[in-house]
């Protein structure tokens, strides 16, 4: 069975987003980047809350477009993210565009549908909410979370109060470019 990796950028202090939804703190060096490519190599489905997927639809589908862009990361992602089949979670949306499907109306059957497809295992990026709704089912496989030297204040926390106590095991940590680090969860059976 495929698995659901949760990959999350979050502040020293827990938020993965600061006051007013602000995102521009998270620095990706070359070896976060590094980490990034292979881990996209393990997945064939990337998946999104509707939030993170506004941002996501809005920048990626024309991130190379430029010439001129030097950024590595939009290079190698951008004809990643458009090749890629993409889930968008949501309870609001029909239809979300760039051959996207939504799914959220029945959650617990939807994603253990697709986690019973054959295939590589679905990233899910971001998306506070629908990380804790995988969780609380159950859904939630592995928690890849990249802490950044920067504290915010407030904003949006990395996890919203869940129902239950959520008992990890930490499999892996790292250092990326000495400034970022990786800590990899699995959630104890």
């Amino acid at each position: 069975m495929r698995k659901i990796i949760y990959w999350v950028h979050t502040s020293i202090d827990g938020y993965v987003a600061g006051p007013g939804g602000a995102f521009d703190w998270a620095s990706l060096g070359p070896e976060l980047f590094g980490y990034s490519e292979a881990m996209n190599e393990q997945v064939d489905t990337l998946m999104y809350g509707r939030v993170v997927w506004d941002m996501m639809a809005a920048y990626w589908p024309t991130a190379d477009a430029d010439p001129a862009t030097t950024d590595d990361h939009a290079r190698a992602f951008a004809p990643f993210f458009r090749e890629t089949p993409k889930v968008v979670v949501s309870r609001t949306l029909d239809k979300a565009g760039l051959g996207a499907r939504v799914i959220g109306r029945n959650l617990a059957e939807e994603v253990e549908e697709l986690k019973r497809r054959p295939g590589k295992d679905i990233l899910l990026t971001g998306g506070a909410e629908v990380a804790a709704s995988l969780s609380e089912l159950g859904l939630l496989d592995d928690y890849r979370i990249v802490v950044h030297p920067v504290v915010l204040g407030g904003g949006r926390p990395l996890f919203l109060e869940p129902k239950d106590r959520l008992e990890m095991r930490l499999v892996d940590s790292r250092t990326f470019d000495s400034q970022t680090v990786l800590l990899r969860y699995e959630r104890r059976a």
